[in-house]
């Protein structure tokens, strides 16, 4: 419902006009609703007091005022770039709501980080080195810092996404000849060394595996605190990396069911020994957003009907060139902004690209489009606005968050900008 009352309510304040036929939305109300579900998912099985961090992988959305709107929601931001860390600062999140995670530190990274206190994990022994030069001087003001592990527990179905490979290029493989030895010793060596840190899930993993990725940090966590003596880890940050349902409106995997596997799996995690720090993305976003864009011509081509549109690889860059792995639903709307109506006609829905490939669904079954109709590409909520495509040079569309209800005017808040041509011209060395 809110969906719909957003598409109509963007066609009357002209968001989309016949000079920018593309535009992405935002439920707002959907976002809070997410936060709230994994704040409570959290909430249930954690121990009385224990500290939880939760924080926004800034990759999936990187845009200020989503950060910023999260943090409202008490979700900070877990970043992994120079840029990233830039646009969690500008949306004025304090030092102690961030984490940097990154294989390619470089040293100004890392001496940033230390001076402004930001939370960081190493994600190799020569990063650590390199740390144990920086703060050889003050080890005791230096950040949180952790050290990256990938358990090795294998893939997921999506071969790209997985993190936990026996060759995954993130963290220490804690399978590899003396690795497990290695961690510990390295942990025991440096008191300022107090988190753990994994990242098993993503796409396509199945839950029983992220579980079994955060009982391998925490088994590794006891390990090292029995080698020590003492509680030298005293924070798990397990990663996030929750699957999304992009065959249906439902939110599935729920955050409360996977808090709920965890506590089944890791009864230790949750006695309140150990902070916790989680870096959810896709699943905080993804069902709230949706691309909006224009039908501007159809034809039948070897049989099969075409509708041309706005919105192929520039804005859905993922599921043009990996469709399935990212397949995407697509809902049509009439010119007026009504959901499209009539029998379903199996079609190719295309994007404005040039090559053959850039179709954002082929052979679905639709309501027959035509020309000034409008397909949403539902799910795009999270990456979709922060993985654009450069070819063609397409400027990239405005963002928009909303809040819809049949009570009262739908609203909306600009998350970015339509790019204009002039900015494109300049991004592409047009003042050089």
């Amino acid at each position: 419902m809110r969906r719909d009352l957003a598409v109509r309510a963007a066609l009357e304040r002209r968001l989309l006009t016949p000079d920018r036929p593309v535009a992405a939305l935002l439920d707002l109300d959907g976002v809070r609703e997410a936060a709230t579900a994994l704040h409570s998912a959290f909430a249930e099985v954690t121990a009385p007091g224990q500290p939880v961090l939760h924080t926004f992988a800034v990759k999936a959305a990187s845009l200020v005022p989503v950060l910023r709107l999260l943090d409202g929601f008490g979700v900070g931001c877990e970043v992994a770039s120079p840029g990233e860390l830039a646009l969690a600062r500008a949306a004025g999140l304090a030092a102690d709501r961030i984490v940097l995670d990154s294989p390619a530190k470089t040293e100004a990274e890392l001496r940033e980080a230390l001076a402004l206190g930001i939370a960081l994990n190493a994600d190799s022994a020569q990063e650590l080195a390199r740390l144990d030069a920086l703060i050889a001087d003050e080890p005791t003001s230096a950040p949180p810092l952790g050290l990256r592990i990938n358990p090795q527990l294998g893939g997921g179905t999506i071969d790209a996404m997985s993190t936990a490979t026996p060759t995954a290029k993130f963290g220490v493989g804690l399978r590899d000849p003396g690795a497990r030895e290695w961690v510990v010793r390295a942990f025991v060596d440096r008191p300022w060394l107090t988190r753990l840190h994994c990242h098993v899930g993503s796409q396509g993993m199945a839950l029983e595996r992220m579980a079994a990725g955060v009982r391998a940090l925490y088994e590794l966590a006891e390990e090292i605190n029995e080698a020590a003596g003492t509680r030298r880890v005293d924070t798990l940050d397990i990663g996030g990396g929750l699957p999304v349902d992009f065959a249906s409106d439902e939110s599935a995997p729920a955050f409360a069911t996977y808090a709920r596997l965890l506590r089944e799996t890791v009864p230790g995690l949750f006695d309140g020994r150990y902070g916790l720090v989680t870096e959810f993305g896709r699943s905080l976003l993804a069902k709230s957003g949706l691309v909006l864009a224009r039908v501007e011509y159809t034809k039948t081509t070897g049989g099969r009907p075409i509708a041309i549109t706005h919105a192929g690889a520039q804005v859905a860059v993922r599921t043009v060139f990996a469709p399935a792995s990212w397949p995407l639903r697509i809902a049509a709307y009439d010119a007026t902004g009504a959901p499209k109506r009539g029998p379903a006609v199996r079609q190719d829905v295309a994007g404005p690209c040039c090559f053959a490939g850039d179709l954002v669904a082929r052979d679905r079954a639709l309501p027959a489009l035509e020309p000034g109709d409008l397909v949403a590409l539902l799910d795009t909520g999270a990456y979709y606005a922060s993985t654009p495509f450069g070819y063609n040079a397409l400027p990239r569309p405005g963002i928009y968050g909303y809040h819809a209800d049949e009570a009262t005017p739908t609203t909306f808040t600009t998350l970015r900008r339509p790019q204009t041509l002039s900015e494109l011209v300049q991004e592409y060395g047009g003042d050089c």
